[in-house]
Formats: C-alpha cells, structure tokens, sequence
C-alpha cells in the first residue's frame, strides 16, 4: 500500500488508499487513511496522481477545498496536487467512542465543475492511557458476606478505540478476593472484586489491593488505584435482584413519566436489613442521570429527559439495590434500554456554491447552486429528496448521494421575468415526511437582445408653410424593453428611398438625439415644397446597437400668402386700361373680361371680382366669378363719353388678399360694338369688307376649334369626377415637384377644416394635394365670348 508522507512513516502505518469514481455528475471519490495527531504540513495524498490528471491543468481549474466540518483540516497545494494537514487532528476529539472515524472534503474544479469527495479515515494511536476516576476507593464489606459475593470498582476509561483502548485489569496478590472482568454490551470493562474466602474482621479489619488497568498499545499504557476494604460486622444478606440483567425498547421523543421498565429485588433478612431501596449507580454518566430516573421505593424507572436516537440508540443503566441494615448490603444489575428512531429531523439545506446573479443569454443546462442535503434521522428516515417548482425554468440534478445541483432548463428572458424566487424543498421519506424549504433570490442581467420599436409604424405631419423657425413638427417615439444601457435611444433622421435627391432632409429640419422632437429649419414655402418624407432611425446604447426605422411624411398647408395676380387686361402700375365701345351697343354685350391668377392653392385661390367705384355703377356690371364686364343697359345721350371702373379681384383666404385694376372706357362713334380689351383702333373705311370676312373666318374656326377643346375638356372632367354640377370647367396646371404618395389623398383640392392640426400634429386624414393653378370660366361666359 501507498504510505501518507514522512509523518506516516515515521509512525510505520499504512495508509489505505481507495478511489471510486461515480459516472454522474462528472464527480469522483478518493480515500485516504492517515493516523490522528499528524504534523502540520504532513502529507496525506496526491490528487493529482490518483486521479491521474495533470497538477497544470488543477491549478488553472481553480481547485478549491470544501469541507463538511467547521475547521479546515487539510489543504490543497494546487501546484503540486498534494493533500497536507493544516491543523491538528484529534481523534477522540472528533469521533469519541465511533469504531471509525471520517473527515469529508469536497474538491470543486471549474471549466467544466467537476467535483471529486475525498473521504479521509483517521486512525487511533495509543496517545492516551487508561484513567481510573479517582486514585483511591474505599469499601465497606461485611464479615459475613457470602462467597462469590461481586464488589463492582469504578472502571477506567480510555479515549482510544480498537487495540488501544482498556483490555485488561489486574489485582494485586491477596487471600480473600480475586479479580472479575465484566464485559459490556457496548464493550465496556467493568472490574469486580470477588470474595473467594470469608472475610473475618477479628483477623483482619482492613485489607489494601492495587487494581492496574492496562490497554493493548505497543507499548501499552497503564494506570493504578488503592483499593481500601473494611470488613463489616452484622447483617449478613445483601439484597438479590430477580434477574441479573432487564431490558426495554422506547421510541425517540418518548413523553416524560414514561415507564422504562421496574426492578424487583428481595433480602432474606428482617426489619432494616431487608428493606430495600432502589437508585442510580454511581457509574452511570451525569447525562445518563438527566435523562432516566427511579423510584427508590417500588424501583421504577422512568424518563425524565429527552431521548434523542441521534446522539445514543441504546442506554445501558447501572442500578443498585441497598437493604437498610447496618452495615448496608447492596447488589447492582443492568438495564439495557434500546432507542426507536422516529422522524423528527427535518433534512437541511446546505449552499455549497451560489451565484445570484444570471446573464439572461444563459443557455440551458448552467449550473446555477451546488446544494448539500442531509438528515439526522437514520435508515429510510434519513434519505433526502430534492425538488423544485416545474413552474420554473430551473430543475435539479442529483450529482451523487445528498447533493444536487440547481440547472437551467430552459432559455431566459429578462424581459419577461427579470428576477426568479426559486424555492429549494428537501424532504425526507419519513411518514408522515417531513421537508424544509431554501428559497435561492436570482437576478437575470440584461443583454441587448431587443431592437427599439417605435410607437407606430408611419408618421403623417400637417405642417402651415411660413411655419417659425425652430418649432416641433412632430415628435417620434419608441421603446426598448432592455434596460440601462441597452435601453438608451438615440434618434437620427434619414433620406428615404426613391425621394427627390435634392430634397436633402436634414437641409429642412433637424431631430433631438434623446426625445424624438423633430423641429424646422427653415420656414416651409408650399409654393415650392407640397411634401417631404424622411426615415427616423432610433439605436440603442448596446453592443452591438441594435437599431430600427419609420417613415415621417410631412404635408406642408398652404397659407395665403400670395395676392391675385391680374394677368389680362394688362396696364402698366399706376396706370388705367383703355376699352373703346360704340355708342350703340346692345347690353348685355361683353365689354371685357378680367383674369387673374393667385399663386396659392385651394380657397386661398378661390378668386371673385367686384366693382368698386365707377362712373356710373348702374351702366356696368363684373360677374362675380368669371371677371366679365358687361354693359347693363343702353347708352344714352346723357351719358358720360368716358366711363372709368375700379375692379377688385379678391381670393378666399383667411385674411383674404386683393388687386385692383382699372379700366377706362370711352364711348366713340367709331368704336367696335363690343371691344375684347384690347386697344382696337378703327379700320380705315375702304377695307371693311375685306377685315369683316377676316373677322367672320376667324370667328368660324375659332369656335370650331373651341368646340373641340371644350368637348374634349368636359369629357376629361366628366370621367374625373373633379367638378361639381354648378361649376365651370377647370383648365388646371399641377406642380408635381414631389408627388406623395396616391393613397394619402381622396379629394383633387385640400381646404383645412375645423379639427385639423397645422402645425407639428400627426393626423391620419386626407391631406393636401400638391400646388394647382387655374382659370375658371363660367357656362355662360364661353357662349357669350363666342
């Protein structure tokens, strides 16, 4: 066999080696035999040659030494794999009277956890001798003590167990006693002087023995006691028990008065002599003395203390009878009482290794705790069973006999659930059973496993044109179910796909990094941008970011920033158009018609015309919403040769906006009978003819041809649907700078209505077409123009 170090070989034992290795759990068990009272430093095993690995590959492992007991008795160098003794190992300290004795480690190696038990058995030495109570005893023997009269002699006791505790004893040469060994159940010496011949005191009053209790060391130990015997005159019978021995069985947790067993013992003689009385030897432990107690009287033995089967399964009680004569005779017996085991322990839980916290991207199978289980109770009592919730996604494997290990089952989400309760319940198979439950606190930490989600998946902004500078289009927002730092948003805005490259975004407006609120530049100017959209990209502060879009459309209003434009007839500023008309022209014969255009867009470009001063309001008159200035009645003489009208074209906005013009008209005989606002001059009079022809050639093709244009105008705004039954035929010219998108819009022109929001609001309705400009005729006013 292997021998445990110098220390061990200087003693000359051997050390018994043994390694068993269990398949689960990639756990393994060694065992070392190493004697009591080793050396500091001494050598105990090799870990790294009996387990046939590498000391390297143990030192990078992080070996570490776990022990079951309070006090590190041994250690692990973990560059060479030597197991030592670090502190001093008593073993009569550590196991009293146990035949073995077992000191338990555990070896946790990490990447991968592997576990080895090291079981390690401490030998007995002969340290310590036989050890009688006292030096000296006395006893009170009466003359007439019969032969074979036993007289029991405190014992000695020694710590150590096998060959090393007490074997033997003694007596030193005399006439009147020899000596007894009484041996125990439990294996326990008692020594008993034997009366072998009379006593008598006449001969001899006092007799002197020396009792030697020796051990079976090498050398063996001994001790000495004087044993001082006085030869008593009188009462001649000592009390006699019914039997030499009693015996009972009581379960653990037996309630106090319980009745153990009762003694019968009788003396022949009378009066005094043969009254009994019953107690306790002087043998028995003080523990043994708390726990049972007789009756003196009838001698019975009952409980008084706690009977515990874990700390002693058979109690073995000296009891003494003594008669009361004068001198005292006496006679002892022994009651053996057996302890029942019953399941009063509950099992205990013990953390061998915890982590509290747990990255939430850990995969199934971690191992979370190694737990230690076990049970003061004994045989099927004391067996221990492990479980969880299923609730959980945690369970337990059984690594070897009373431990377990706390795994993953399956994978986590802090999100979901960021901190787990996991409670631990042990029972054992008792009946009923009896359990005890660990609760373990576990925190998942967060890993960047959620891209940000904005709150929707489009934005549509309504935004006034000449919006200030600075101000909150529209704020965007999105969250992440991480925390801390992968919670952290950043937003920036992007071009979107397929937009104008020259509608540069971030030229326009601008986001703030952490609130989303997306703010203008520059003021909006719907005359030149009808539309704009942009991607809004958020990140999160992980790594590596995990990042996510949303499409913003943005909608400019139109505001009626733009003044009707007179575009026919044309004068100068500051300056009056001339019209010519004969004096003889039959109202309501067209004079002129006035047309304008207004830049802005929908009711902001809704025109009317008015006459506001003339000559004489009530020759004149301006249709409302072709601009036509007709003559409403026949000139007369009185009448003024020059007649001069201010018309005002005025827009429907919100203030509405206006431009004057002014027109001139002079009453000659020459004059046309009705002038198209031109300045007409008359013809010289021999060409006449010739210019009437023209003119009715001319007025022949040019209706054809409107005809046609007006045909095929209606037919196009029949099949659009875009004018109502009251309204004239609309030529429009449409700024398709950015088109948006087809499904926004359900109208051909947008007017804001009460509700809508213009500046920086989301809306989901209609919005605004892209910029129109149009000139609107009246039914009447192409058949009166013909």
């Amino acid at each position: 066999m292997p021998r445990a170090g110098q220390a061990r070989r200087s003693l000359g034992l051997p050390r018994v080696f043994s390694f068993c290795l269990f398949l689960h759990s990639s756990s393994a068990q060694i065992r070392y035999s190493i004697p009591e009272e080793l050396t500091r430093g001494a050598f105990v095993g090799n870990i790294a040659k009996d387990l046939g690995t590498d000391v390297a590959k143990l030192a990078a492992a992080n070996l570490q030494v776990l022990s079951d007991s309070d006090s590190q008795y041994f250690s692990v160098n973990v560059n060479t794999g030597v197991i030592m003794v670090s502190e001093r190992i008593d073993r009569e300290q550590l196991c009293g009277q146990n035949p073995r004795c077992f000191l338990h480690l555990k070896l946790a190696i990490e990447n991968p956890v592997e576990f080895y038990r090291i079981e390690v058995e401490i030998l007995d030495i002969n340290d310590n001798p036989p050890q009688f109570p006292s030096d000296e005893v006395s006893l009170r023997i009466y003359e007439l003590a019969s032969l074979g009269a036993r007289f029991p002699i405190q014992p000695a006791q020694d710590p150590d167990v096998g060959t090393n505790t007490l074997q033997t004893y003694h007596l030193s040469a005399n006439d009147n006693f020899n000596l007894n060994v009484k041996a125990r159940t439990d294996g326990g010496k008692f020594p008993e002087l034997v009366l072998e011949r009379a006593l008598d005191r006449e001969f001899r009053a006092f007799h002197y023995l020396v009792l030697t209790a020796e051990d079976g060391g090498s050398p063996p130990q001994s001790s000495k006691i004087r044993i001082t015997i006085q030869v008593l005159d009188a009462n001649d019978n000592h009390p006699v028990f019914d039997r030499p021995s009693y015996g009972a069985r009581l379960v653990e947790n037996s309630p106090l008065g319980t009745l153990v067993v009762k003694l019968n013992a009788t003396d022949v003689d009378e009066g005094p002599n043969g009254d009994i009385r019953y107690s306790l030897s002087s043998h028995n432990s003080a523990a043994l003395r708390q726990i049972f107690a007789i009756d003196e009287q009838t001698g019975e033995i009952r409980v008084q203390g706690n009977l515990d089967f874990e700390e002693a399964t058979v109690y073995e009680i000296e009891v003494e009878a003594k008669d009361m004569g004068s001198p005292t005779m006496e006679e002892h017996c022994s009651v053996v009482v057996e302890i029942t085991d019953v399941n009063d322990n509950a099992p205990e839980v013990i953390l061998t290794s915890f982590s509290s916290t747990l990255s939430e991207d850990a995969l199934p199978g971690t191992v979370v705790a190694v737990i230690h289980v076990r049970d003061r109770d004994s045989g099927e009592l004391g067996k221990v069973l492990c479980h969880v919730s299923p609730d959980l996604p945690f369970q337990l494997r059984k690594d070897y006999e009373h431990q377990y290990s706390l795994l993953t089952s399956t994978r986590l989400d802090r999100e979901h659930v960021a901190y787990y309760n996991v409670t631990v319940s042990a029972s054992d198979l008792g009946n009923p059973p009896l359990s005890r439950h660990t609760i373990l606190p576990i925190t998942l930490i967060d890993v960047n496993d959620n891209a940000p989600q904005f709150e929707q998946a489009s934005y549509e902004v309504l935004v006034a044109e000449n919006n200030p500078v600075g101000s909150v289009l529209v704020t965007v927002s999105a969250a992440d179910p991480d925390s801390e730092q992968n919670s952290r948003l950043s937003y920036s805005i992007l071009r979107a796909g397929g937009t104008d490259p020259g509608l540069d975004p971030a030229r326009y407006l601008s986001i703030h990094p952490t609130n989303g609120q997306v703010t203008a530049k520059f003021p909006f100017d719907y005359e030149q941008t009808t539309y704009l959209q942009f991607h809004v990209e958020v990140s999160d502060g992980g790594s590596p970011a995990l990042r996510n879009r949303t499409l913003v459309h943005v909608f400019v209003v139109d505001q009626n920033d733009n003044a009707p434009q007179v575009h026919f007839p044309r004068a100068g500023e500051d300056s009056a158009t001339q019209l010519r008309i004969s004096p003889s022209v039959v109202p309501p014969a067209l004079i002129t018609k006035v047309v304008a255009i207004d830049a802005d867009s929908g009711r902001n470009a809704w025109l009317s015309y008015h006459l506001v001063e003339a000559t004489d309001l009530g020759l004149f008159s301006v249709a409302l919403r072709s601009g036509e200035v007709r003559i409403m009645r026949a000139l007369e003489e009185t009448d003024a040769s020059a007649h001069e009208l201010l018309v005002v074209v005025r827009d429907a906005g919100e203030p509405p906006l206006s431009t004057a013009v002014t027109l001139v008209v002079l009453v000659e005989e020459k004059g046309p009978e009705a002038l198209q606002g031109s300045e007409a001059r008359a013809a010289d009079g021999g060409g006449l003819p010739t210019i009437t022809l023209y003119l009715i050639v001319s007025l022949v093709l040019i209706s054809t041809v409107s005809l046609v244009g007006l045909a095929a105008l209606g037919i196009r705004c029949l099949r659009r649907g875009s004018a109502p039954a009251n309204q004239g035929c609309c030529v429009e010219s449409v700024n398709t700078l950015q088109p948006p998108p087809s499904h926004i819009f359900g109208h051909l022109h947008y007017e804001p209505k009460k509700g809508d929001t213009v500046m920086g609001v989301q809306v989901t309705a209609t919005a605004p077409p892209a910029p129109r400009y149009r000139s609107c005729f009246s039914p009447v006013s192409d058949i009166s123009e013909f």
